[in-house]
């Protein structure tokens, strides 16, 4: 392909399309496809439109889970499969409402008086798109409420976040989100969050709601500790497509952003996304260049490029809500593919001051999705040189850097909104979770489920299971000193020998576990015993 000024023109001119209903426009132009590439992925783009379609209509897609996926829902209740579904959406979103306005009235208050904090409890979906919207829309002269989060089990971390709240906590709501109430990560946070409050004097029920599945642990919990309310998670909702659900709808009321104009972005892109003509379907065409770009094998990364602060934390998103969706081993026939498509970002122009250097001159093994937003800012801007702005600058170094790629044969495609508003946010929300569908079934895989994270928690409960055998062993036998190896053969596992060395390393690095490390001429030689 010859990629004159002129050309590239010519090609800009048929592969930039505006949708105006989203206030969005994508330009395909410096991805280097041939001009029969779309005519020849047609049927299989149809193919997954179709299906698509049975989906939203209640069709279980998630067959490894026997679960619909509603997700489409959540923004137009009036496509759920029963009367029973649209109304718990319809009813929970009214409630979010009347709660939100009864917090921000005073109505309903903490110890410490009307609460002005909200301390996030939550892990993956539960955690990263609050934090993503909360940073794309908030802004600290109009937040009605300031958003913390505690969405690690790290105890470090937890102590630096309450940290921030501790003479606040009698002020501060905490919510606590976890489908089923056993995931550990939010059962520790939850936990040393209760404990900051008990030794500020306070009641964490008294100043916590939950966000779970009726039934669950942590619905049993909240009723029996009094907690101030809770609101449903569903099973035909995943993690990572929560964010218009309570998950994301509960915190963005609360911080005072408009969860109706977030809906109505999302509802808007999603009527948008159902059309059957490709080339007037944003969804479709993302779709097909993803395919494009990693020859259907997921071979080339994608780097999320958003030139604007606000949407630095849409590629952490994003990577959650891709890899989570299409990093799968097998396809939906059982046949081993090892799928998936790898997702890196960090924002403009920070960028060219990072990672730009390799993206132009070095491994040529990804492709770049800019982000571009025309608005710089709510108010007038001042000029840093005659006739020109701060916000010219980011416009200018972001179109320089794609060009700087496309002359080193490096292919991007543009995203191009007008602002940065709710509507804006839940329309991209939507048309990356319609693009994850649509990509699933291009390369037949399974979208909805996760086998991987459970394997993951599944793990980390066996090496939970070990160390309390592993610190057993040396509790019950004070003072005498044993090897990673001696230890792993007295608690009968002995073929876990490296992972009692790495709970023994862990656990006396810790004086609080009371277990004394003694340096031996190797690592392995090194014994550890408990304090007497």
């Amino acid at each position: 392909m010859n990629d004159s000024k002129s050309e590239l023109w010519q090609r800009f001119q048929q592969y930039y399309s505006e949708f105006p209903q989203l206030g969005l426009a994508l330009d395909l132009s410096r991805m280097k496809f041939e001009a029969d590439y779309f005519s020849g992925l047609e049927p299989c783009l149809q193919k997954a439109l179709n299906e698509m379609g049975r989906l939203e209509q209640g069709e279980i897609m998630n067959l490894d889970e026997k679960r619909m996926v509603g997700h489409y829902w959540l923004r137009n209740p009036a496509l759920a499969p029963s009367p029973e579904i649209r109304n718990a959406i319809e009813t929970t979103v009214a409630s979010i409402k009347t709660f939100a306005a009864a917090v921000h009235s005073g109505a309903i208050k903490g110890s410490g008086g009307s609460f002005k904090n909200v301390l996030l409890i939550g892990i993956g979906g539960s955690a990263l798109g609050p934090q993503f919207v909360a940073n794309a829309l908030g802004h600290p002269k109009t937040d009605k409420m300031a958003l913390f989060f505690l969405d690690n089990t790290d105890p470090d971390g937890l102590d630096r976040v309450l940290a921030q709240l501790q003479a606040e906590l009698g002020r501060t709501l905490a919510i606590v989100i976890s489908k089923s109430g056993g995931t550990k990560e939010t059962r520790n946070g939850m936990l040393e969050a209760a404990a900051a409050y008990k030794a500020a004097g306070l009641d964490f029920g008294k100043h916590t709601v939950a966000i779970t599945s009726a039934g669950s642990e942590l619905d049993k919990f909240a009723v029996a500790n009094g907690w101030i309310q809770r609101f449903p998670m569903w099973d035909w909702v995943g993690g990572r497509t929560s964010e218009l659900s309570a998950v994301g709808l509960l915190p963005a009321a609360l911080q005072g952003l408009d969860i109706d104009s977030m809906l109505a972005g999302a509802k808007t892109c999603d009527e948008l996304t159902r059309g059957k003509v490709t080339q007037q379907n944003p969804a479709a065409l993302l779709a097909a260049m993803w395919f494009y770009a990693g020859n259907g094998k997921g071979e080339k990364n994608m780097v999320v490029l958003p030139y604007k602060d606000r949407l630095e934390l849409f590629s952490k998103y994003l990577q959650q809500l891709i890899m989570e969706s299409l990093g799968k081993a097998l396809d939906r026939d059982g046949k081993r593919v090892n799928q998936g498509l790898t997702v890196l970002g960090n924002k403009g122009s920070t960028d060219q001051h990072s990672y730009i250097q390799q993206l132009r001159d070095g491994l040529d093994n990804f492709f770049v999705c800019f982000i571009e937003v025309l608005r710089d800012r709510a108010g007038a801007s001042m000029e840093v040189e005659t006739g020109v702005t701060t916000g010219d600058y980011l416009s200018g170094f972001f179109q320089g850097t794609r060009s700087a790629l496309f002359e080193n044969n490096r292919e991007s495609l543009t995203i191009t909104v007008r602002e940065v508003s709710p509507f804006t946010v839940g329309a991209l929300i939507a048309l990356f979770e319609r693009v994850v569908g649509l990509y699933a079934t291009l390369i037949n895989v399974n979208a909805y489920h996760q086998p991987g994270v459970e394997a993951g928690k599944k793990a980390a409960t066996t090496v939970i299971s070990l160390q309390i055998k592993a610190a057993g062993h040396l509790y019950s036998n004070r003072g005498k000193a044993f090897t990673a190896e001696q230890i792993a053969s007295a608690v009968g596992a002995s073929s876990e020998a490296e992972t009692v060395f790495k709970i023994l390393e862990h656990l006396s690095a810790n004086p609080d576990r009371k277990i004394q490390r003694n340096a031996g001429a190797t690592p392995f030689q090194t014994t550890y015993h408990a304090e007497t």
